[in-house]
């Protein structure tokens, strides 16, 4: 086991089911959901639902490098939702559901847009990519309620 933890975030519709998702991913340590990408700080979930805040709903996720890789991880990401509509998933609809990877160093940025620019040339999806690669500015940590949704409702 690494004594080095390294942080991930992504956003790719409701929280709920991404956090559930990388909760039971091979070499995920922990996970939060929350607000990040807006103008205004510490919103709250009533806020970011009024699609006026600019914010994504997004899971930060914590994780051993040596058990899992960052490439690994946006694997996951890419197949568990559609990366092809904008700012929709299913049907939660708003700016807050875009796709959307933020990126934490230049390493990620790498690997996040070389994994983008594969995916869209491997002609898996009809339309093109409209995920986006972005800094990752200040994460809002969630209300409590959100937090392990699915494992406190027994979903999961």
């Amino acid at each position: 086991m690494s004594l080095i933890e390294l942080k991930a975030t992504f956003g790719a519709g409701c929280f709920w089911h991404v956090e559930d998702l990388l909760n039971k991913t091979k070499g995920v340590k922990s996970t939060q959901v929350g607000y990040i990408g807006g103008q205004l700080p510490n919103p709250t979930y009533e806020e970011v639902c009024t699609d006026k805040t600019g914010h994504a709903e997004a899971v930060e996720v914590e994780y051993d490098p040596d058990e899992i890789s960052y490439a690994d991880l946006l694997d996951v990401f890419w197949n568990n939702h559609n990366p092809t509509t904008l700012n929709r998933q299913g049907p939660d609809v708003g700016i807050q559901y875009r796709s959307v990877i933020f990126y934490h160093d230049d390493e990620q940025r790498e690997i996040a847009e070389k994994s983008k620019q594969i995916l869209n040339k491997s002609e898996k999806y009809d339309d093109p990519i409209v995920t986006q690669v972005v800094p990752a500015p200040t994460f809002y940590k969630a209300e409590e309620y959100h937090q392990k949704y699915f494992k406190k409702r027994g979903f999961s």
